[in-house]
């Protein structure tokens, strides 16, 4: 475990998630932070609605331009140093670049169809468009931000951001089965 105070990611999760903004960046030109954010909770969502197991295992918060993970976003903001081994931000700060190889260690041949699927039908879409996805009426973003009442806060540019974390088993809860593996897969990862 690293010791920075706000980095709650092991080795493996950071190795995958390194691996994994690799992936997406050598494949979707021009990615910026936000579409990276985007296309990585996306990741998370799809592979839940699959299998009931995440793919990364992030932990989102409701913020106003959507899930984001907060330690992600704070490295992004700047060089990366939690993702320095594996990227680096272009020259001007706009664009995602690849610093290493690309590694498959931590995946299986599921998850890269998953990151393929996921390029396939998002890598194309701007920030705006992955936004607007990512707050559709009835997506986890969208429940939290209700429950919580912050969702017109954050709709009239109130707030920019909450600390309520998004309970993504709510993507399977009507799926008794799925909801079981994932329940259990968090409590051991």
């Amino acid at each position: 475990m690293n010791t920075t105070p706000y980095i709650t990611f092991s080795t493996e999760q950071l190795e995958k998630v390194g691996n994994a903004v690799i992936y997406l960046s050598e494949r979707i030109p021009q990615l910026s932070k936000t579409r990276l954010l985007k296309l990585l909770y996306i990741m998370d969502e799809i592979s839940i609605k699959k299998s009931g197991i995440p793919l990364l295992n992030l932990k989102y918060k409701v913020w106003k331009f959507g899930p984001v993970s907060e330690e992600l976003f704070i490295d992004l903001s700047t060089e990366p140093t939690l993702l320095s081994k594996y990227i680096r931000r272009q020259d001007d700060g706009s664009h995602i670049i690849a610093q290493s190889a690309f590694s498959d260690d931590e995946f299986s041949d599921n998850d890269i169809a998953l990151m393929n699927l996921v390029i396939e039908k998002f890598g194309k879409k701007s920030a705006q468009e992955l936004i607007s996805y990512t707050h559709r009426l009835n997506s986890p973003w969208y429940h939290t931000a209700k429950e919580n009442a912050v969702l017109e806060l954050l709709e009239r540019e109130e707030i920019n951001n909450t600390e309520f974390l998004i309970n993504m088993g709510q993507i399977i809860a009507h799926d008794e089965r799925k909801l079981e593996i994932y329940n259990e897969y968090i409590e051991t990862h």
